[in-house]
């Protein structure tokens, strides 16, 4: 059997560790079923296949009862801690980032999941969401078009790696096909307001920076896509709404009053 070589990271729900030449794995902490890996395997291999730059997908192992999925290894830094050693480079990277984002919404991958349904999935699982805005939400839902463009799900400079051979998009546990400006939504919701914990490394800087980061980001990226922006403003509260059933304590309140906009007839507070 393989033996595990140097813990490389940690996440709050896997660790990573060196493996195999050329490989990492990405290993779930106990509970994580052996068909949710084998799900993100299959969503990461339909991903590569596109040509995007994302980490080819091994096996899934086990190993003392955790399992674990066999990755190609990516050595780089984090655009985010990038932004923290190099705030000076922040419309480099703000645009680099839209590049990519703008790139991946021309790819389709059909096996993915439905946006709408993942959507629906979590706003029907936030307990704390009030049932009228829960409605509202589902009826934005409802209402959106029939798209079906690559889109990730979590896409922030947290989950760009800055390698030899370019920037790499790691992961893709909750991509899906749907809707671009919805995915954008998502992007505004994690990187465009509110304020990161200040036990966050490096929070203080980005807090300041995260600001005109975003402006640049949204800039290139409408410059590059250029679709009808007016319903961004509709999006992210329901983005924020489908957040709450993660569990982002920090947030809980932004995103509730953000979430509340659906229902609010004085929309005067926008997204901030």
């Amino acid at each position: 059997m393989d033996k595990l070589g140097a813990l490389i990271a940690v996440g709050l729900t896997a660790e990573i560790f060196a493996w195999r030449e050329g490989c990492v794995l990405k290993l779930f902490r106990l509970g994580r079923s052996p068909q949710t890996v084998e799900y993100e395997a299959r969503l990461s291999r339909a991903v590569h296949a596109t040509g995007l730059p994302v980490p080819a997908v091994g096996d899934v192992i086990e190993m003392n009862g955790r399992f674990g999925l066999e990755l190609e290894r990516v050595d780089g830094p984090s655009m985010t801690e990038m932004l923290i050693r190099k705030p000076w480079k922040l419309p480099l990277f703000a645009r680099q980032l839209a590049n990519l984002q703008a790139d991946m919404h021309t790819r389709q991958v059909p096996e993915l999941p439905s946006q709408k349904e993942c959507l629906i999935s979590k706003i029907s699982g936030a307990e704390k969401l009030p049932e009228q805005v829960r409605q509202a939400a589902f009826s934005v839902v409802n209402q959106m078009p029939e798209e079906n463009q690559l889109c990730h799900g979590d896409f922030h400079p947290g989950n760009i790696l800055l390698t030899r051979r370019g920037p790499v998009i790691i992961d893709w546990i909750d991509a899906s096909r749907g809707s671009p400006l919805m995915d954008v939504a998502r992007s505004s919701l994690l990187f465009g307001g509110g304020r990161l914990p200040s036990g966050f490394h490096g929070a203080q800087l980005l807090n300041i920076i995260q600001r005109p980061f975003y402006q640049i980001y949204l800039r290139r990226y409408f410059q590059l896509n250029p679709i009808e922006g007016k319903q961004l403003e509709v999006y992210i509260p329901v983005a924020a709404a489908a957040r709450m059933d993660e569990g982002i304590y920090f947030d809980e309140d932004r995103l509730l009053a953000l979430a509340r906009q659906l229902v609010d007839k004085d929309q005067s507070t926008r997204y901030q």
